[in-house]
C-alpha cells in the first residue's frame, strides 16, 4: 500500500493539523503524560512488538538488527496483521500518524510497521466491531 499519507512522531510532541488521525502505536501507556494531553485518537497496543520482543531490545542499538527482523516475524501474526490492516484502511481515507514514547523514533518499531504496511497484501477488512475488538482498543 501507499504509505505517503502516514507520519511518525513522538506522542510528547502537541499535536499538528496535518497529522490527521492520531494512534499510538505502542503497548505501554507513555509516562507522564495523561489520556487528555495525548490528544489520541486510537490507542493501537496489538501492532506494537510483544512484551518479551520490547524487553529484549530494550533500545540496545547491537540488538537493531536482530530485533526488526523479529518483529518483521511478528507482524505476521495473526492480531498483528489485522491491526496493520486497521492502519491502512485509515489511511486510504486520510492522514494517519503514528506516534509513540520513544526517544528515537527512526530507530524503533514504528518504521518497521510502515515498512509492513508498505508489504501488506490487500485482504479482507473487518468490520468496525470485530476489528475494535482484535485490537485492544482499551481506553476510549
Amino acid at each position: 500500500m501507499d504509505t505517503t499519507g502516514i507520519g511518525l512522531r513522538r506522542v510528547y510532541e502537541p499535536p499538528e493539523t496535518h497529522d490527521g488521525l492520531r494512534v499510538l502505536v505502542d503497548r505501554l501507556w507513555p509516562r507522564g503524560l495523561s489520556r487528555a494531553d495525548a490528544a489520541l485518537d486510537e490507542w493501537l497496543k496489538d501492532v506494537a512488538p510483544s512484551t518479551e520482543l520490547r524487553r529484549w531490545f530494550h533500545h540496545r542499538p547491537e540488538r537493531h538488527d536482530e530485533f526488526v527482523r523479529r518483529y518483521e516475524a511478528e507482524l505476521h501474526d495473526e492480531a498483528h496483521t489485522d491491526a496493520l490492516r486497521w492502519i491502512g484502511e485509515r489511511a486510504s481515507r486520510g492522514p494517519v500518524t503514528l506516534l509513540t514514547a520513544s526517544r528515537d523514533v527512526d530507530g524503533g518499531h514504528v518504521p518497521v510497521i510502515v515498512a509492513a504496511l508498505r508489504e501488506l497484501p490487500p485482504g479482507r477488512s473487518h468490520s468496525s466491531s470485530d476489528s475494535d475488538s482484535r485490537r485492544g482498543r482499551h481506553w476510549t
